[in-house]
């Protein structure tokens, strides 16, 4: 009787250190992200900051966070830049995570913002240029093509968070695919006008971007093959990316409405 009690006691033991495992494993995957659209994988970190790797190559998004919030991530090949405020620009996140190989593409409202202590190069470009390796010989892409995309609040205002022309939203393919970055933008008609896109992250957050409803018009006007609500930390808690996905899904059952967690802490 005691040899099955003991018997008993090691298997309770090893089926809660198994469930032990299974938590700890879901945890700490839960923010990864392997999109099944070409095998792009996404590494949310927080709010507008993320890590893509993409066909072997490495992708930064406003880095912010410090070298800690990178800590066991890959070093970049190509780091973005949506806007000049602290929540995607940082420069010393960027100087601890850029390299000499690292190409830093930013709007032209960042173009005399950088020290000569951040690492790597340079690329200024400016709302509907367009650039890749053959048009730009002077930079390495990494076989990438980049399109800055307006972004900006509505209505327009002079003193709005985000005004026309100073921060870039990006289109970023390549033969195969093309992934939208939003920055923090409402739901404008160059966003709508978007074609062909595979993978878009789209901002919500009011007052400074825009709010569920929104996002979901617009979302449902281009037709991305999949989308991730991200940038969605409001003043007083988050929006409410639950119900984005609701009307996205209910609008277009054909679009992939994918929720990962942009908040860890």
């Amino acid at each position: 009787m005691r040899k099955i009690a003991h018997t008993h006691k090691v298997l309770v033991t090893l089926i809660l250190l198994v469930a032990a495992f299974l938590i700890w494993n879901n945890i700490n995957m839960k923010n990864t992200q392997t999109s099944n659209i070409n095998n792009i994988e996404i590494v949310p970190i927080e709010h507008a900051t993320m890590v893509l790797k993409w066909d072997g190559k490495i992708i930064y998004t406003d880095p912010v966070g410090g070298a800690e919030a990178f800590a066991g991530q890959p070093e970049p090949d190509l780091i973005f830049i949506t806007d000049i405020h602290g929540d995607h620009f940082d420069i010393k996140t960027l100087e601890a995570v850029s390299k000499a190989k690292t190409l830093i593409i930013i709007p032209m409202a960042l173009s005399d913002k950088f020290p000569n202590s951040v690492a790597g190069e340079l690329l200024v470009i400016k709302n509907g240029q367009k650039t890749n390796q053959k048009t730009s010989q002077k930079v390495n892409l990494n076989g990438f093509t980049v399109e800055a995309i307006p972004m900006y609040n509505l209505p327009e205002k002079s003193d709005a968070y985000h005004v026309k022309g100073r921060g870039n939203g990006y289109v970023i393919s390549d033969e195969t695919k093309r992934v939208y970055i939003s920055g923090d933008t409402a739901d404008i008609p160059e966003m709508r006008a978007l074609k062909n896109i595979d993978i878009a992250f789209v901002a919500m957050n009011l007052p400074f971007t825009m709010n569920a409803d929104s996002a979901a018009a617009g979302v449902l006007a281009f037709k991305p093959k999949q989308v991730y609500p991200y940038h969605y930390r409001e003043r007083d808690g988050f929006a409410d990316v639950n119900k984005f996905k609701s009307l996205v899904n209910a609008g277009d059952p054909n679009i992939e409405v994918v929720l990962l967690n942009w908040y860890p802490k």
